[in-house]
């Protein structure tokens, strides 16, 4: 029973050390990216680069989708839903 035991604390120490090291190297490597501002710098204007662009497409596919769904809706002609459409095209027709 007691080799038992000392084998498992043998693997959650080895366990342990594995994830130290680990995060050591990237402490490491964080605080080199901190020193130097010309990474710095770049690191978060990529960053925001495709945070900008995952936002952009994902508006995209969302608005086309639901655009995709209400003429779906007002071709299957549901009564509530042609009345919503109807208004949305006479605001849109008066703001223009």
């Amino acid at each position: 029973m007691t080799e038992d035991k000392e084998r498992e604390a043998v693997q959650v120490l080895r366990r342990l050390e594995h994830r130290v090291k680990y995060i050591e190297e990237e402490l490491g490597n964080y605080i080199n990216m901190l020193t130097t501002p010309r990474r710095y710098l770049f690191y978060h204007f990529i960053s925001g680069l495709a945070r900008g662009l995952g936002i952009a497409i994902g508006a995209t596919l969302l608005g086309a989708f639901f655009l995709a769904t209400l003429f779906r809706l007002a071709e299957l002609n549901v009564p509530l839903i042609g009345e919503f459409i109807a208004r949305i095209v006479r605001i849109v027709q008066e703001h223009l």
